[in-house]
């Protein structure tokens, strides 16, 4: 049985094996998307403050890596994926051992990660960035800029996985409360740093820094005064093979993706670079206003994987196909509703951006083709969510590579090398999450059709 623990700590708990499930998906999903969305404002500020008050070449420079440090911190952000799923299924399964073991081996990888990440950073930062083709004048800033932003790391990292394992037990409001605070602290420090210091883009770094260490700090002692099986005891962090082991199964697959698709961007991006640069501000400005419907989405993603992992670890399979079915409406609407309205709103969203009627014309276009249908990516990693719940994330991996990456990587060089215009380009992201999802969905019922094979096998020896 599982130890006794507080009303306090029981109040940000939730019990997602039993009692009505759709309110609980959405009391669940709705501050990790207010999570997401703060996260992406709090980023704009970032710009937005060294853009005003220390020039455009600094705000060149800070815009320059965020293709790079997505890149690098992907793959261990990914990794924090393995540990939701299996604290989520050992917390439903009330097997208290392997949570213990779980929740110390991963927060050690979080730290041991982040040092590696610091000494990537300051070793790479310079020669990727040079490849990258920064240009000279804004090189030096940028490459300062990551050194800085790069010593945050086990901060970051920490910050991830301790709201992985709080996820995973149904608690989505104390790393809300904790992002936010983190997040005004991170604009204060901004504007101080970089108008009363003068830190330009060493102090937008610093201020990120400083704001990360606040929210890991916020977690940890979450975790260590929490009197329940997940209760973090800093004197006990090691790393057990097993765990280890099973953490990478899943969340390798997962970081590895999301780097993949970091890199597949780069050449889409660079086929938009061809058409100039009003093009390519219309197109930047256009999938800015879509990270906002992606991340409003991805909360679907993260309610899915959560729910069908503590479910799985308490056998209870009936459920989760519920659990899939209210997460995939939740994300049709949600997506629709930000997709459809961004694109009806888009004239006067992407003015905000840029005042230039070709540059709106340019953006609309891509809304149009690429943000209404949306809600299409949602549903393809909702069923991405209901996979890794169940433990499976080396096959949807190879989906999502397939048909999301390398069928865009065909289309580049085949359909829109003989037809080379923009909207051509951009349908390749409608018609590649559609054979992606169809293949998902395809792979969740041969797993779900083998597991009551199994399980009519159990009980027949039984």
């Amino acid at each position: 049985m599982m130890h006794m623990r507080s009303s306090r700590t029981r109040n940000y708990e939730m019990d997602m094996c039993n009692g009505p499930l759709f309110t609980k998906l959405v009391v669940f999903a709705v501050p990790v998307m207010i999570s997401g969305i703060l996260q992406l404002l709090f980023n704009a500020a970032d710009v937005i403050v060294v853009g005003r008050f220390a020039g455009r070449e600094s705000m060149a420079a800070v815009g320059s890596t965020t293709s790079l440090i997505n890149l690098l911190i992907n793959l261990f952000i990914g990794l924090s994926i393995g540990t939701n799923v299996l604290v989520a299924q050992f917390f439903g399964a009330k097997k208290e051992k392997e949570l213990e073991e779980t929740i110390h081996t991963s927060m050690l990888l979080a730290l041991l990660g982040g040092f590696i990440l610091i000494a990537v950073g300051g070793c790479l930062a310079g020669p990727i960035l040079t490849l990258m083709g920064t240009p000279e004048d804004v090189l030096y800033l940028a490459i300062l800029y990551v050194q800085v932003y790069f010593i945050g790391m086990p901060a970051t990292l920490l910050y991830n996985f301790g709201s992985a394992i709080l996820r995973a037990v149904g608690d989505t409001r104390r790393p809300l409360y904790y992002l936010v605070t983190a997040g005004i602290i991170n604009v204060i420090l901004n504007l101080f740093f970089v108008i009363v210091c003068k830190l330009d883009v060493a102090g937008v770094a610093l201020a990120s820094t400083l704001s990360q260490c606040v929210s890991a700090a916020l977690v940890v002692r979450s975790l260590a005064v929490a009197d329940a099986p997940y209760h973090l005891n800093l004197r006990r962090l090691r790393l057990v093979p097993r765990r280890v082991e099973a953490i990478l199964k899943i969340g390798l697959p997962a970081g590895l993706q999301g780097s993949v698709f970091s890199i597949s961007n780069v050449l889409i991006q660079s086929s938009i670079n061809s058409f100039g640069s009003v093009a390519m501000a219309g197109s930047s400005a256009a999938a800015s206003i879509e990270n906002f419907v992606y991340i409003a989405m991805n909360a679907m993603y993260q309610t899915s994987v959560s729910f069908t992992s503590q479910n799985y670890g308490a056998k209870k399979y009936g459920r989760m196909t519920k659990i899939l079915v209210y997460c995939l409406l939740m994300v049709t609407f949600v997506g629709v509703v930000t997709g459809v309205g961004a694109c009806i709103f888009g004239r006067q969203l992407l003015g905000i951006y840029s005042p230039d009627e070709e540059v709106i014309q340019y953006g609309m276009r891509r809304m149009i083709i690429v943000c209404a249908p949306y809600f299409i990516c949602g549903l393809m990693d909702t069923m991405v969510g209901g996979l890794r719940g169940m433990g499976h994330s080396i096959v949807p991996m190879f989906v999502s590579l397939t048909g999301a990456c390398l069928f865009r990587v065909f289309w580049i060089f085949t359909v829109f090398a003989a037809n080379r215009t923009l909207d051509v380009l951009y349908y390749s992201y409608p018609i590649s999450w559609t054979i992606t999802f169809l293949a998902h969905v395809i792979c969740y019922l041969v797993i779900r059709c083998h597991m009551r094979k199994m399980g009519e096998v159990e009980r027949a020896q039984a």
